[in-house]
């Protein structure tokens, strides 16, 4: 999702009983949470928490754009630190615990950009982390540098127009990296334990200009009974065998016009067999949003699109599920609740118009639904029983390009210059 986090960037619920407290917070190990799907289903959230009503705040030593996660009570998130990457930890109360620090940074380029754009994911391990200027590293949960490799020097410069935004995600053995750009474009596994590399495809479609820019992230996914990785970009769905990424599933014409300028930026939502990928321009009024059906094997393109809308969509937000539907906040902030079986609207809704674009992804937690503003604005809004309410407007008085996150009871927000955490009253 985003000219940012883009990240580009996962499918399912977190479930736990009750009202956990922020040291039982149960773990966030990825950007869009353990299933990919940006949703937890139960607990009790914040509502009104802004810049100077908060449970804590702390200071970040740069500028970035990714999302914390969170793993055994321990908040890890990116950022530059005196023109260097780094990746930071902090303990549930915003007491930073180490900090890694590695090459110097490349700051990006769009103003909602950093060199900080993808998020960090841990397989309980360790933290795996990525950054523009190339590096890919692994890091203990002591702070110790594991290893460390940079993707630039070893593949070249990437050629995306914006910033880098796709993250690492992680299968059972292997840290996966994806890069679609106009070039030579791939997707690799790397060693958990070393970052050797085990296997790179390539990954090369002929588009219009731009179109085979990405900036999501893969989905790693059971298909066919096997660990396998999704991967959205370059008008095309392809799924891979996670052992060797050999392709085993593909379904293109997503772009039958020819148009120009689409590049791939938010990350489908995958509801049972359904993915539902978000395409076009939904920030010039050209959206175009996708049903695709996972079954089946080899090239699907004829038989796998269950439905087209060409009248609501999202560039470059992330959907998120809800109880077996689809929820879109669109760049301008209207919100729909998709049906993904049909691809139906269930219900609409809108958060105030703004001369600002929405950039990070939402959260639902609850039945609420978290969504930041780029000006810093975070809007919670209600969203059981069929209908959308708006309950508060909550200014950070600082931009918020990554997405929130849950804490046990409480909501993470990364904002451009700090780290909040909201509690519930």
């Amino acid at each position: 999702m985003r000219y940012t986090t883009f990240a580009a960037m996962m499918c399912g619920l977190i479930c736990y009983a009750g009202t956990a407290s922020a040291g039982d917070a149960p773990d966030w190990r990825s950007w869009r949470g353990p299933k990919g799907n940006g949703s937890v289903e139960s607990g009790n959230y914040p509502v009104k928490f802004d810049a100077e009503k908060y449970h804590w705040r702390t200071a970040l030593p740069g500028k970035g754009c990714s999302t914390p996660i969170i793993h055994a009570g321990k908040i890890y998130v990116t950022s530059a630190a005196d023109g260097k990457d780094a990746v930071l930890c902090f303990d549930m109360n915003g007491a930073e615990q180490w900090r890694a620090v590695f090459g110097a940074e490349n700051a990006g380029k769009h103003r909602n950009g950093s060199g900080s754009n993808a998020s960090p994911v841990t397989d309980g391990n360790a933290v795996y982390v990525f950054y523009k200027s190339g590096t890919l590293a692994a890091v203990g949960l002591n702070g110790k540098e594991l290893w460390k490799t940079n993707l630039v020097d070893r593949y070249g410069k990437d050629t995306l127009f914006w910033d880098h935004g796709t993250s690492p995600v992680l299968t059972e053995k292997y840290v996966i990296m994806a890069r679609m750009h106009q070039g030579e474009s791939w997707l690799a596994a790397f060693d958990k334990q070393t970052g050797e590399l085990v296997w790179k495809v390539a990954r090369n479609y002929t588009t219009p200009t731009e179109c085979d820019h990405g900036y999501s992230t893969p989905l790693v996914i059971q298909h066919n009974g096997k660990e396998s990785i999704l991967v959205w970009g370059a008008e095309h769905v392809t799924i891979h065998d996670a052992k060797n990424g050999e392709v085993v599933w593909s379904c293109g014409d997503f772009n039958p016009d020819g148009n120009k300028l689409w590049p791939a930026i938010a990350t489908p939502v995958i509801v049972g067999d359904m993915a539902v990928i978000a395409y076009g321009r939904n920030d010039r009024g050209i959206p175009r949003l996708y049903g695709i059906r996972l079954t089946g094997s080899g090239d699907v393109t004829a038989t796998s699109h269950a439905w087209l809308r060409d009248d609501v969509g999202t560039f470059v937000p992330s959907p998120v599920a809800y109880k077996g539907h689809v929820i879109l906040v669109r760049d301008r902030g209207e919100v729909a609740c998709i049906d993904p079986a049909t691809g139906k609207t269930v219900w609409e809704g809108a958060f105030p118009k703004d001369r600002s674009n929405f950039y990070a992804s939402p959260l639902v937690a609850g039945d609420l639904l978290f969504a930041p503003r780029e000006d810093g604005t975070v809007f919670v809004a209600k969203i059981a029983d069929g209908k959308f309410e708006l309950l508060s407007e909550n200014v950070m008085a600082e931009p918020v390009i990554g997405s929130p996150i849950p804490a046990g009871d409480r909501i993470l927000i990364r904002g451009e210059k700090h780290l909040f955490c909201a509690a519930a009253e």
